[in-house]
């Protein structure tokens, strides 16, 4: 029979200390656990919400990785590849490769009767996977592209779109500078908003055959080409195995090929989010404090509270660490009863907000409409863990009283 744990479950237990101090000051402790693990579960949802949201943005419109000309630069002006690369069936085998598609880019500009906007057009082929659009598709539709014929229709964003005062099946008339100029025009189809300033601001989707013949390519030239992968945990791994498979030797007209993946294109945006886990870290040591500093504080009470206990306990012969672990169960269980509490709310309102984005955002600063909440329970696990662990070394100090207790003074202590 465990008699600390005995002991420690007639404390809990017992009625007679309805009117005593400690009763408010340990449910006091419980809330303040409670409310610690709250914000920390809500915090580690929310940053990784923000980043996976902002992944995939990023990847669903860029791919995760992109090979490219070694020569090319961010002009989007780029030397054409070949797209009938031996590479490609080495690629396709990789089994963490979901999908490998062709595109092109262009500058351009939009010009209306009283403003002109400069865009990058990205020329699709029949191979692209438009389901990234189609999900942030806000109006209209998207296109088909066929091999044989050339569409005319385009997809824009809705910052466009509004900052030129576009709307759905009007003509859009682009130009482009060089030798000599040429102007192409299109019929609007599709609205789209990503949220991401990078994408929304720059960018429209077109048919790829527009670029070709706009840049005189021949029918096999292409910008480069993107890869979709499984999972995004195993990026730098692929990367890899791309870069292998595509070889870093010149070609036979003197091309070489780049391989990039998205943290390195748009290395700023992740740079970004990378900065989350620094405040995520401080939010969790300083709740983790909170957390632990109200529980020695309830400890401190029931021990003063229960101190003619433990000087008869020791007259009886009762050990200085058989006392403490008296306690220290009591610590367990009201420590215990407010991580469950905050553990059921934290959960409860990261699946309200995931469920009915009740918190919205500026998309203009945020890169999406409203909180983002991502749930990952191996997560909230380990945190549990953690603090555990970290408030039971926490609770080891005050127990450390209860050496210096005497039984003889004990005793007469009221």
């Amino acid at each position: 029979m465990n008699t600390e744990l005995f002991i420690a479950k007639k404390i809990i237990g017992s009625k007679d200390n309805s009117n005593k101090l400690s009763k408010p000051m340990v449910r006091i402790s419980i809330i303040g656990v409670a409310i610690s693990f709250t914000i920390m579960i809500l915090s580690i949802a929310i940053t990784s919400g923000f980043k996976k949201v902002i992944k995939d943005k990023i990847t669903g419109f860029a791919g995760s990785i992109q090979i490219v000309n070694f020569d090319s630069n961010n002009s989007f002006e780029t030397e054409p590849i070949n797209r009938n690369q031996k590479f490609l069936s080495k690629l396709k085998s990789i089994k963490e490769i979901k999908h490998i598609q062709v595109f092109a880019t262009k500058p351009g500009i939009i010009k209306t009767k009283k403003q002109i906007e400069g865009v990058i057009l990205k020329g699709v082929d029949y191979d692209f996977d438009w389901s990234f659009f189609k999900k942030h598709l806000i109006q209209g539709n998207i296109f088909n592209v066929s091999k044989n014929s050339t569409s005319n229709k385009i997809v824009i964003s809705k910052k466009i779109a509004d900052l030129l005062n576009f709307k759905l099946g009007d003509k859009l008339f682009m130009y482009f500078v060089q030798e000599p100029p040429r102007m192409r025009k299109f019929i609007i189809t599709g609205i789209y908003q990503t949220g991401v300033e990078e994408i929304d601001k720059n960018f429209v989707i077109v048919d790829y055959k527009h670029i070709k013949k706009l840049n005189n390519w021949q029918n096999n030239k292409i910008t480069g080409f993107q890869i979709f992968i499984n999972n995004f945990k195993d990026l730098d791994k692929i990367t890899k195995k791309v870069n292998d498979a595509v070889g870093y030797n010149y070609s036979k007209n003197n091309m070489r090929l780049k391989v990039e993946n998205v943290k390195q294109i748009y290395a700023q945006l992740f740079e970004w989010t990378e900065l989350f886990n620094t405040n995520i870290v401080i939010i969790l040591v300083l709740m983790i404090a909170v957390a632990g500093f109200n529980m020695i504080s309830g400890l401190l009470i029931l021990i003063i509270e229960r101190t003619n206990m433990i000087g008869i306990l020791k007259s009886l012969g009762a050990k200085n660490w058989s006392i403490r672990k008296i306690f220290l169960y009591n610590a367990a269980f009201l420590t215990g009863k407010g991580m469950i509490w905050g553990n059921i709310i934290g959960i409860l309102l990261a699946l309200l907000q995931k469920n009915f984005m009740i918190i919205k955002l500026d998309p203009e600063a945020y890169y999406m409409s409203s909180v983002p909440v991502e749930l990952n329970f191996t997560d909230i696990l380990l945190l549990n863990l953690g603090a555990i662990i970290v408030t039971f070394l926490m609770l080891m100090i005050p127990s450390l009283i209860i050496s210096k207790i005497s039984p003889s003074k004990a005793i007469k202590f009221n």
